[in-house]
């Protein structure tokens, strides 16, 4: 199915939302929540899948829902279609934590795009948002996102969030070093897998956690500043004094023992 050619504006800066202008019968997929306004002519729908295979049947629609379920998204999806009789119509979507959003043409992504199981905000109809398996185990395990990430694949715009700022880096058969939270989404050509940060004494005093996830290959590769989990420990009382002084996991344990 071809995507719906939507067209769209990002407003703001730290705290962004996305704005979607649909034409007549146009339609744009969106996270259920994720929706802060629409103008007269938007109607909006609750499916279980993301509407790019029109002609499946019930069995795959319950088998695309519980992929959701197993990424720890919702099990429906929101469809907007423009209904109304004027020429242009917009819905404006934000993600559920301040940071970045990341405008995707996947027309430039023929292999698709890896992401994060949280990252997914909007797309237009015709995207297919399907389960990507880490095939190591131990990425998917240590790795912060999981052993199951999110794969979006398609002809259309798609967009994803992030948590702070987001920077693009283009590996050439390289090696890029990243926090295990900080990835956000990354091209097929780019594997992924984890490795020790460092030797033992970086490992527990470091502050930089045990593991580092490791990228390496060719292909885009986008990180994030402020992963959720890192904003939350900061709002914690006293949350961000703690992981400074003791250095990580273990070293948070050691400065237990001595503090006792």
């Amino acid at each position: 199915m071809l995507s719906h050619d939507i067209d769209y504006r990002i407003i703001g800066s730290d705290i962004q939302v996305l704005e979607v202008e649909l034409d007549p019968n146009e339609t744009v997929v969106a996270e259920a929540g994720a929706m802060v306004y629409m103008e007269e002519g938007i109607a909006f729908e609750t499916k279980m899948g993301d509407g790019s295979e029109p002609d499946q049947g019930l069995m795959g629609k319950l088998f695309s829902a519980g992929t959701r379920l197993i990424t720890g998204e919702s099990l429906f999806m929101t469809h907007f279609t423009h209904r109304g009789h004027t020429a242009k119509s917009r819905v404006a979507f934000s993600a559920p934590y301040p940071g970045t959003i990341i405008p995707l043409d996947l027309r430039s992504l023929p292999q698709g795009l890896i992401v994060q199981k949280d990252g997914f905000l909007a797309a237009a109809r015709g995207t297919k948002i399907s389960i990507h398996f880490n095939q190591r185990f131990g990425a998917g395990f240590f790795g912060g996102e999981g052993f199951i990430l999110q794969k979006l694949t398609g002809d259309g715009k798609a967009f994803i969030h992030a948590g702070g700022t987001v920077i693009e880096k283009r590996l050439n058969s390289e090696i890029l070093r990243v926090d295990t939270g900080c990835i956000v989404a990354f091209e097929p050509g780019v594997d992924f897998s984890i490795a020790r940060a460092g030797g033992l004494k970086s490992m527990i005093f470091g502050g930089e956690g045990l593991l580092l996830a490791t990228l390496q290959g060719t292909g885009r590769v986008w990180i994030q500043s402020m992963p959720v989990k890192k904003l939350i420990q900061a709002l914690m009382p006293n949350g961000s004094n703690a992981g400074k002084e003791s250095g990580g996991v273990l070293g948070r344990l050691v400065g237990g023992v001595l503090d006792e």
